[in-house]
């Protein structure tokens, strides 16, 4: 079957997907293995931290989430957490934690009656402006962490060019395939992002399972009351940092995220939510993303050539470089085991982050733990709030 100009320009676009699937191999071999991770637990750099948690309701396994945080092999620190009333549910397990660790500072604090479209980011103000140290780490509540993580996570800021540090986040244990595509996808897809984007443009951003600062650098941009109504609180913070001239470190290292997804639809939900973010936040970056589609570009080349030789070709590339990038990133970088055994569900994936992609540019209304918020210019707006705190 003979080609014809436009069939050929079409299979020329259907392999950029394959020149960013080398860059994300190229970039993830660089990261993992010549970023410093050896020793930083073993660091003599610890400053007093304030540990920061804003919690709204009881997540999976909370308490021992919680637990994990009065383990560390730490000099001295302090748990804070923020709750809205003190109906809150997950008030009871934070109770119970005081009595096992009484030797740890733990306290508990509720969000001012401040009005505030964004309520976690509302705590994190008033967890900010309640904490006795100067150095922060600050995480949500669904986390669990190993005893070396603060050793570890406070370590980049030693040096005064860093203003934050990051890291990444696996999951604790995956219960159902739901979950297991959930890991698939953030390992093969989001963390390939975020890796291409620290070795293009830097890293100018946070992740809200741990991001390490000081009360200084955010009062610099305003703290997190200038953040009540935007989006992305995590992202910007990492961003804002950055503005000011300072390095925000992404360390290879990495917490553990209870997977608390009962179906595919709330897996689908809140993915959607994400993209939907990040459509506002970074319009052009995230058209961009359709020429990161492997899978789709691949079926499409097939349907504008059908023959065993170019389906061979872009079907066996696309699995071959995504293989190779779900071993190199969750396996070889994170030291997970897990992805081995849900390699299948990665065209799964694949096809269901397409559907997401093409979902965001229809909603501009995001929700979060019962409440609904529109998006109108970068802003968060609140459409309605749930009863239950």
């Amino acid at each position: 079957m003979s080609l014809t100009a436009a069939t050929g320009v079409l299979l020329g676009v259907a392999a950029i997907p394959f020149i960013y699937y080398l860059l994300v191999l190229y970039s993830s071999v660089r990261f993992f293995l010549h970023s410093p991770r050896a020793g930083a637990a073993e660091s003599d750099f610890t400053p007093p931290v304030s540990i920061l948690k804003p919690v709204r309701g009881l997540d999976p396994e909370a308490y021992e989430n919680f637990a994990s945080f009065c383990r560390q092999d730490y000099p001295e620190y302090e748990l804070i957490f923020c709750l809205g009333t003190a109906d809150d549910p997950a008030l009871p397990v934070i109770q119970q934690l005081q009595r096992d660790f009484p030797g740890r500072p733990i306290r508990v604090i509720y969000r001012s009656d401040r009005s505030a479209v964004n309520d976690k980011v509302a705590k994190l103000d008033r967890l900010v402006s309640a904490a006795h140290y100067e150095h922060l780490v600050i995480n949500d509540s669904g986390v669990r962490v190993a005893p070396d993580y603060i050793r570890t996570v406070i370590a980049p800021l030693a040096r005064p060019t860093v203003g934050a540090a990051t890291c990444f986040y696996v999951s604790a244990g995956e219960k159902s395939v739901v979950d297991g595509l959930q890991t698939i996808g953030m390992i093969s897809d989001f963390y390939a992002g975020v890796i291409v984007a620290r070795q293009l443009d830097g890293v100018k951003f946070a992740l809200g399972e741990t991001i390490v600062t000081t009360r200084a650098r955010l009062a610099q941009f305003g703290g997190y009351r200038a953040l009540e109504n935007r989006p992305a609180d995590d992202l910007l913070v990492g961003r804002l940092i950055a503005e000011q001239g300072y390095e925000v470190e992404l360390l290879p290292y990495a917490v553990r995220s209870v997977d608390d997804y009962g179906s595919l639809r709330e897996l689908f939900v809140k993915r959607l939510r994400w993209m939907v973010v990040m459509r506002h936040m970074r319009p052009w970056g995230h058209l961009g993303l359709l020429l990161t589609q492997g899978l789709p570009w691949s079926i499409a080349a097939i349907a504008m050539h059908p023959s065993l030789p170019v389906a061979l070709s872009y079907l066996g590339t696309y699995f071959a470089l995504r293989i190779a990038m779900t071993w190199t990133i969750g396996i070889l970088g994170l030291k997970q085991s897990s992805p081995w055994k849900y390699m299948p569900l990665l065209p799964v994936w694949d096809a269901m982050a397409f559907v997401i992609w093409l979902a965001s540019f229809l909603q501009n209304s995001i929700r979060w733990r019962g409440d609904e918020y529109n998006i109108r210019d970068g802003m968060l707006v609140l459409a309605s709030r749930s009863t239950g705190e």
